[in-house]
């Protein structure tokens, strides 16, 4: 109020009111107020949000691409072992060291050493039909030189440098990745020594290994959230590939690839330059069995997609926020000057959690108003917090629906080879901390294939399902059964003494033969082979008891089929009948 000025008449002098400055005025202050107050904190917590969200998406990613790898690593090293474990097979045969040992010591005798290739051949050409992974078999002398193939025709192969010295360590031999001309394919060198009964080293027994068998268990694991799953030597070679259009790029090395810091750092995230000029993110883990690597690698600006999303998101939210409050703190502003404790007990109630509260409007003014927009904000988080109930609810159904997706075989419903693998090793842990015996029974429907091509497919995948569940059936509640894969099944019998469990087995194949399976058109019937592998006898080890099972499994099927074998059994007949023979599974 400025000094008094006189009026007309000479009287006292009226006040004179100037006009509040903006920033004096009290809406003016509560909203700037607001304002500052909003933005620090939302600034702050956004940030913080963001670089958490952001840490938390880069480990998923990262830890993504080292289980993929590490499981494809596991998984090709066990492949591999397997296609060794056959070749090793195919050169102890009695046909093998016996012709090769004539032909080498009897190089004067032409006709002799005639017939003996002869019968080599036929045995590497029999082999060869019925593994068609392998595109050629040949036996080698010490020297590399091809004395049988199963092939006419074909050259000597590509041998490693230091194939040599593993031969004489009586060591299996594994070579890169190459094209051959003749095959007009990619093919991967396996051989394993040649050893007379007199353990006298004789020569090498080598298969070429069709790459495309390499690359398509590399694309078995590949998974949406990866865009390849590579195989390379230490030198960045490039052996194998999950994508169809890598796997015709012969053997080129990898551009960019910085294999060096990748094999020197097995399991860490490397960002580098893809072939295609793609950036991407790769993680490597080393196959034991090659010392080669398994690199999983996705591209870097489709990882970080949804970190720009959550940005953008961020960014929206806070100026959302900033834009709401603004608008209250306005609101607020014009009505600051009226009574506000109900508004101030119902915000009081809000805050401890009641959202019950209906205000009644008791005037038309500003503060009727907020009380009517306090009403309606109360009524929307009381929504919100029933909507937010509902779809909780909703998320956790959907999330135990798919964790029991992904722990399941889709046609018979029994446990997955995943689960078992990680409930196998549980109970390795377990068992051997507790000193509980347990036992593994592989399991495999006798002449499948022939199920198969005499019904048709339809009806084998009902007899898988019946199968299923005949195990499910016949062991006690304790026990566990998974589908190991195709006809093959796999059930823990879980603290039980051997011979306890050989009746078990013994039950489970008996019902099996019992079983007739009706269909629309016909009825089935058929049995089962069945390998018993006990722990810790025959193994500790998740990989060595399915070894054991899966022997003792060949053991059965070479025995008749309809059979129960076990692993000590199978160990007993190794000593006594000397080598081992292949016998098909089906």
């Amino acid at each position: 109020m400025d000094n008094a000025s006189p009026d007309s008449s000479g009287g006292d002098r009226q006040p004179i009111f100037r006009k509040i400055p903006g920033m004096q005025s009290i809406k003016t202050r509560i909203l700037v107020f607001t304002l500052v107050a909003t933005i620090i904190p939302a600034l702050t917590l956004g940030s913080l949000s963001y670089i958490q969200t952001t840490r938390f998406l880069n480990e998923k990613i990262e830890q993504g691409l080292r289980d993929i790898a590490s499981q494809s690593s596991r998984e090709l090293d066990l492949w591999i072992k397997e296609r060794l474990y056959d070749v090793r097979v195919f050169s102890s045969s009695y046909i093998v060291s016996e012709n090769l040992a004539k032909i080498l010591h009897h190089r004067g005798a032409r006709l002799e050493n005639l017939v003996a290739q002869n019968m080599l051949q036929d045995y590497l050409h029999s082999v060869r039909q019925k593994f068609t992974d392998y595109r050629e078999l040949m036996i080698l002398d010490l020297n590399g030189n091809l004395l049988a193939t199963s092939m006419p025709g074909a050259s000597p192969p590509n041998l490693p440098s230091n194939w040599q010295d593993s031969v004489r360590l009586k060591e299996p031999v594994v070579g890169n990745v190459y094209f051959d001309p003749l095959l007009k394919e990619r093919v991967m060198l396996i051989a394993d020594p040649i050893l007379a009964p007199n353990n006298e080293l004789l020569g090498v027994l080598g298969a070429k290994l069709a790459a495309a068998a390499v690359d398509q268990v590399l694309a078995d694991h590949a998974q949406a959230e990866i865009d390849d799953l590579l195989m390379i030597d230490r030198r960045g070679k490039l052996m194998a590939s999950s994508r169809p259009s890598a796997r015709t790029a012969s053997t080129a090395p990898i551009k960019a690839v910085p294999n060096g810091k990748l094999f020197a750092h097995p399991g860490d995230p490397i960002t580098y330059t893809a072939p295609g000029g793609t950036t991407v993110i790769g993680t490597l883990q080393i196959v034991p069995s090659l010392g080669w690597g398994i690199v999983a690698e996705t591209n870097r600006q489709k990882a970080f997609a949804r970190i720009d999303h959550l940005r953008k998101l961020t960014l929206i939210i806070v100026a959302g926020l900033l834009a709401g409050l603004g608008l209250c703190a306005y609101l607020l502003g014009l009505t600051i000057v009226r009574p506000l404790r109900r508004l101030s007990e119902g915000a009081a109630q809000v805050a401890a959690g009641n959202l019950d509260i209906d205000l009644p409007v008791r005037s038309r003014s500003e503060v009727g108003f907020l009380t009517q927009v306090f009403n309606h904000m109360v009524a929307r988080l009381r929504h919100g917090r029933e909507e937010l109930d509902s779809v909780n609810q909703t998320l956790q159904e959907k999330n135990k629906a798919l964790h029991r997706l992904s722990i399941t075989d889709d046609l018979t419903g029994l446990y997955n080879r995943k689960h078992l693998m990680e409930t196998l090793s549980g109970e390795v842990i377990r068992s051997g901390r507790h000193r509980h015996p347990f036992t593994l029974l592989m399991i495999d429907i006798d002449h499948f294939k022939q199920v198969n091509d005499t019904h048709g497919h339809p009806r084998g995948d009902e007899v898988l399902c019946r199968l299923a569940a005949v195990f499910r059936e016949t062991i006690r509640d304790c026990d566990y059964v998974a589908r190991y894969g195709g006809e093959e099944f796999i059930v823990l019998l879980t603290e039980i003494e051997p011979h306890t469990s050989m009746e078990a087995a013994e039950r489970i194949r008996r019902r099996c033969a019992q079983e007739t399976i009706l269909s629309s058109d016909a009825s089935i019937n058929v049995t089962v082979s069945i390998g018993a592998a006990f722990f810790p006898g025959d193994g500790d080890t998740p990989r060595k008891l399915i070894q054991e099972a899966d022997r003792a499994l060949y053991d059965a099927k070479k025995d008749g089929r309809n059979k129960v074998r076990q692993a000590a059994d199978r160990k007993r007949t190794d000593r006594d009948s000397g080598p081992i023979r292949l016998v098909e599974k089906n």
